[in-house]
């Protein structure tokens, strides 16, 4: 097994102080808003064999059934098809949405083919693949999650007493549902900017006054005056995680991560269509091909399982799971059909004959057997094969 050096991104909605305070060092100031744990090639994790530092990619690409089993590859293809990170949110994200795998791919293959450079700022999708994530608090975690039902983001709307909603108030009682939300959500996004920025400013400010369910979208102008993307938030639920909890994004979903610290497991993809929220492009058209237009309640998941606790979703290119390991515990063999990468959040629990500290991480290639032991939590990432 390998330990892992990790790299942190300094996105300008990162805590200054989550990671930090979790690995036990100074704040640099700077924020720190993801440290990734896998392969993908925009910041792959760095490893020693004993012949100088690499990438986990490279390591893998040398030999990929060697590292990841020739189920894995059989299924997945030469590539480890997750990407694990911690995520430490001190401001709102953007208001998102990830395509399904055939949108990935025609999206992919239609920009390419256009010649769009992968770093452009206007580019949709930055590989071929499809991006459900999943998302586990460490800490008390805000987010938005799934449309509400139309008729409750009416009242919700409504009761902000601004006249220049009223107009998304009658649409969002129009029927069928989807095409409710269809109309709202293209409206605020396609309405005159300055126009906007002054119904955002309203809103806010009665969100700032009334409080309770608005207290969520009430931060949001100060963060993103103006922005259309604080309309269509409220058009969403709130969740609060409790640590521990865990929720599932798929494809279409739209969300927002707003505050906390937690771990993170997706596909091993960078593809995000932007519905606000953010300074980034926002690509409407196609935002509105991607968007799943249903009402959907925030399904919180708790892990399930003794010993190893596990979070179950529909999606094979990645599965979570926990081990909280008490004092005067047995040791816990682990499974060795899969890659897997275990990170330490809590403790001083041992992989193997590793010693791991808060925010750590290991490789462990698939054939190779290991335990768990010492006190402490380890978040295990693996495939489903």
């Amino acid at each position: 097994m390998d330990r892992l050096t990790n790299t942190i991104r300094p996105y300008a909605w990162g805590s200054t102080t989550a990671i930090p305070a979790l690995l036990g060092v100074e704040p640099t100031g700077e924020p720190q808003a993801e440290m990734w744990m896998g392969a993908h090639p925009g910041a792959p994790s760095r490893l020693d064999r004993g012949a100088g530092e690499t990438t986990l990619a490279a390591v893998i690409a040398a030999d990929p059934e060697g590292e990841l089993g020739s189920a894995t590859v059989a299924k997945f293809g030469p590539r480890l098809p997750f990407l694990l990170k911690l995520l430490a949110a001190g401001a709102p994200l953007s208001l998102q949405v990830h395509p399904d795998l055939a949108q990935a791919r025609a999206g992919f293959e239609d920009e390419e083919r256009r010649g769009v450079p992968i770093d452009a700022g206007h580019r949709n999708y930055k590989d071929a693949n499809h991006k459900p994530e999943l998302i586990c608090a460490l800490t008390p975690f805000d987010g938005l999650c799934g449309f509400r039902p139309p008729l409750e983001a009416a009242a919700l709307l409504d009761g902000l007493g601004v006249d220049s909603l009223k107009p998304y108030v009658d649409l969002l009682h129009a029927h069928p549902e989807e095409a409710a939300l269809r109309e709202v959500l293209t409206a605020v996004l396609t309405a005159d900017r300055a126009e906007m920025a002054h119904t955002v400013a309203e809103a806010a400010a009665a969100a700032e006054r009334l409080g309770g369910p608005y207290a969520p979208y009430a931060g949001l102008v100060h963060d993103y005056p103006g922005d259309p993307g604080v309309i269509a938030a409220m058009l969403l639920n709130h969740v609060r995680l409790q640590p521990g909890e865990a929720m599932f994004l798929g494809a279409g979903i739209p969300h927002a991560y707003l505050d906390g610290l937690g771990v993170e497991l997706m596909a091993n993809s960078d593809n995000v269509l932007r519905c606000g929220l953010t300074p980034k492009h926002v690509d409407v058209p196609e935002l509105l091909k991607v968007v799943v237009f249903e009402p959907s309640a925030p399904g919180v998941l708790r892990p399930e399982g003794d010993g190893e606790e596990v979070y179950e979703t529909p999606i094979d290119e990645f599965r979570l799971s926990r081990h909280v390991l008490a004092p005067g515990g047995a040791p816990r063999a682990l499974p060795d059909g899969a890659p897997q990468i275990l990170l330490c959040t809590a403790g001083t629990p041992r992989v193997g004959e590793l010693a791991l500290a808060p925010g750590e991480s290991v490789f462990v290639p698939a054939g190779e057997k290991t335990e768990l032991s010492g006190t402490g939590t380890v978040f295990r990432a693996t495939v489903v094969i």
